[in-house]
């Protein structure tokens, strides 16, 4: 292992390249959490240029072998990927005891969560949001951007919107941190009692920016969910589009088999 490839095998330099480092991996010569060699050590080992060692750590991402940090190289991945339970993520009791779904589910996994809020404000409503929320297609709702992050990996993005009228009531959604609990916790506290969770989800490839944003190779699969949160009363008091990471979760969710 190696410098095993060819120049006259069929397959393209940097798939050999993959599948060496990847065999590397198996056998436990790179263990988890271990730094992939550096750009040059591969290139110098494999006598290859920067954009076919590039192309190579590319796939392994892609596999889900390595995870790559900006400005610190790439590690063989140390844990599996999270699991996200539809039917335990949203629980009341979670919102009473201070933690939100993301809090939970990370912490659960036995990793580090953070969040990083990119940008909370009102915004014109996108013609396929204001049709979820029923409102008019450039009303203005509340945008709430963040990006989750996983043992310091970006995982995924998330924008909430709220009808303005909603979240203009309450305080707390105009903050950063809208408080222990999120922002569910803090619409019921102001009467909006959820009584549903209605998610739509599909898989394609991650445009440039998402892909940058999650640090992932261009054209990796993401799982692309949008989720809206209904009352008792029937309304959809927030609809919140995420792009996740699609090596980096399994979703389950659990369905009745009665009428």
């Amino acid at each position: 292992m190696g410098n095993e490839i060819s120049r006259n095998s069929g397959k393209p330099r940097y798939l050999q390249i993959a599948d060496d480092l990847a065999e590397q991996i198996r056998v436990g010569v790179l263990a988890p959490g271990a730094q992939v060699p550096s750009e040059s050590d591969i290139m110098s080992r494999y006598g290859v240029s920067q954009g076919t060692v590039r192309k190579a750590v590319a796939e392994l991402r892609t596999a889900g072998l390595v995870e790559t940090h900006h400005g610190r190289g790439s590690y063989v991945r140390r844990l599996p990927p999270v699991h996200r339970k539809s039917s335990d993520r949203f629980r009341r009791s979670h919102r009473r005891g201070g933690k939100a779904a993301y809090m939970v589910e990370a912490q659960q996994a036995g990793r580090e969560p953070s969040v990083h809020v990119l940008y909370v404000g009102p915004t014109d409503a996108p013609a396929d949001i204001a049709e979820r929320m029923r409102l008019a297609t450039g009303e203005t709702v509340l945008a709430r951007r963040r990006r989750y992050f996983s043992d310091g990996t970006p995982t995924e993005e998330a924008v909430s919107y709220l009808p303005w009228q909603v979240a203009e009531a309450i305080p707390e959604m105009l903050s950063d941190n809208p408080g222990d609990g999120g922002i569910y916790a803090r619409l019921e506290e102001h009467g909006h009692t959820l009584v549903e969770f209605v998610e739509s989800v599909r898989a394609r490839p991650a445009t440039k920016q998402e892909a940058v944003a999650l640090s992932l190779s261009p054209g990796s699969p993401v799982i692309h969910l949008i989720r809206e949160a209904v009352t008792d009363r029937g309304r959809v008091v927030e609809v919140c589009d995420t792009v996740m990471a699609a090596d980096r979760f399994v979703l389950e969710y659990r369905i009745a088999a009665e009428d």
